[in-house]
């Protein structure tokens, strides 16, 4: 090994250095920035060193620069136009989009590398055939199965379960024939065509698989297709025996593994579960306040809502999903400064499925510049509960409801923000219409509770007037 190879081996070293210590920061909001900010360089200096390696081996010809520079070109001409353009609401859409295109990438270099050894299949190491096939399968999967869960979060595929008469069937039989495939190829026979097969078995089975799934899961969903995509560039990473690339993906994988069993656990509901479909309604909204089934539901109205929030001691804020379909972040955002300007202390609680992607309501919040220190996560918020004198629950439905205390229901064992414990609730909502679940929220009779109904944003705005007039 000459100076250059020692150095480039070192580069390579620092890089994934940096992306460990990226994905530590990325753990608390305050530093999220910075660690994405260490990720992308490490990545970059990556790339270049990569292509410093490529350009000592004659590797690079004109053509290959060509491609290098439209593929580069195009994109960051696209990723920074979609960063700057796409609205935060649709982020959990544009995040599946980006699990697409990773799994795909990854697929698309093992198949070219295969393609561009096609000639001497048998000589290939057993090592490298296993790693084609399972980036193959793996990036295929991830490709067809996030393009779905994209359409269903951006209401383009429907967001309710998908039943495809002897889907399941249809999904083992390709995986048997997938695999019977592979094996064909790995003794050194079927070559390209063999791989293909793995390839279109793979597009069906991840379509076949994330149609049933329910919109309740797709918090959950994202993050399975996120760890699949890490382990398809980990893959792609022994293909080229590239160690970096291992490095890069092994990461990706493993963090998105540990995200999903965590969310699944807020969900109380198994991996296996949760794979199995049928959990979940969409996003169906219904007009107008309706009648609970059991109980008795008291309504307020903004001046009397206004007039608690002004005069309480300690407000915790619930975001939910009918916060992020009503672009409602800006506004109460404003409304938390407006009470933190009267002195009342302010937080958020927020539950780890309460959006449609990990950490949702974190980005919502942060993109209308809530202070970090103001955003409390479950464990950190369900003991403040009891010493609140008001919480404002906007559009949070299933995670609230203290049925899931009892056995016998779909959310039984779910943990739950505790926002029954506090003195007093104020719920807007545009209903008493049911969440994913599909069961009515017990919150909403409880005698504590006043109704608020109206849209998010229309409410916060009416709210933030009514405080105003006790200033």
């Amino acid at each position: 090994m000459n100076t250059v190879d020692t150095v480039v081996h070192l580069v390579y070293l620092a890089c994934a250095t940096c992306f460990v210590l990226g994905l530590h920061l990325m753990n608390a909001p305050a530093t999220a920035r910075r660690g994405n900010q260490l990720s992308a360089a490490g990545m970059a200096t990556a790339v270049a060193a990569t292509v410093v390696v490529l350009a000592r081996q004659h590797r690079i010809t004109a053509v290959a620069v060509v491609v290098l520079l439209v593929g580069v070109l195009g994109g960051a001409i696209a990723g920074l136009v979609t960063a700057r353009t796409v609205k935060m609401t649709a982020m959990p859409q544009l995040v599946s989009l980006f699990n697409a295109v990773g799994g795909g990438a990854a697929a698309l270099v093992a198949l070219g590398d295969a393609v561009e050894r096609s000639d001497v299949p048998a000589a290939l190491p057993l090592r490298t055939t296993t790693t084609i096939v399972l980036d193959l399968f793996i990036g295929g999967l991830t490709f067809s199965g996030s393009l779905v869960a994209s359409g269903k979060l951006a209401g383009k595929v429907p967001g309710r379960p998908v039943v495809v008469a002897g889907g399941r069937g249809l999904v083992v039989l390709l995986g048997l024939s997938a695999a019977a495939v592979a094996a064909l190829f790995l003794t050194g026979h079927g070559g390209i065509a063999a791989l293909s097969g793995v390839t279109i078995a793979a597009l069906a089975v991840g379509v076949l698989a994330t149609l049933p799934i329910g919109g309740a899961d797709m918090p959950v969903v994202i993050s399975l297709l996120n760890a699949c995509t890490g382990t398809a560039v980990a893959m792609a990473g022994f293909v080229l025996g590239s160690t970096v690339l291992i490095i890069a993906g092994a990461l990706v994988g493993a963090a998105g593994a540990i995200l999903t069993k965590l969310m699944a656990d807020a969900m109380n509901r198994s991996i296996t579960a949760i794979v199995a479909g049928g959990y979940g309604t969409g996003d169906e909204q219904t007009g107008g306040p309706a009648t609970a089934a059991h109980g008795t539901v008291r309504e307020t109205t903004v001046d009397d809502a206004a007039v608690q929030l002004a005069y309480a001691g300690k407000v915790v804020i619930v975001p939910g999903y009918g916060l992020a379909a009503a672009q409602a972040q800006h506004e109460v955002v404003a409304l938390a400064q407006a009470l933190s300007e009267r002195g009342v202390e302010v937080s958020y609680g927020i539950h780890p499925v309460a959006g449609r992607m990990p950490g949702h309501m974190n980005v919502l919040l942060a993109e209308a510049n809530a202070p970090y220190t103001q955003l409390k996560d479950l464990d950190e918020i369900n003991p403040e509960f009891a010493r609140t004198d008001v919480v404002l629950v906007v559009g949070a439905n299933d995670v609230t409801n203290p049925a899931a205390r009892r056995p016998g229901n779909p959310v039984s064992g779910m943990p739950i923000l505790d926002v029954d414990k506090a003195k007093s609730i104020i719920v807007v909502k545009r209903s008493l219409g049911h969440g994913y679940a599909g069961i009515d929220n017990e919150l909403y009779t409880d005698p504590k509770t006043a109704m608020l109904f109206a849209d998010a944003k229309v409410g916060l705005q009416a709210l933030i007037t009514g405080l105003h007039a006790y200033a």
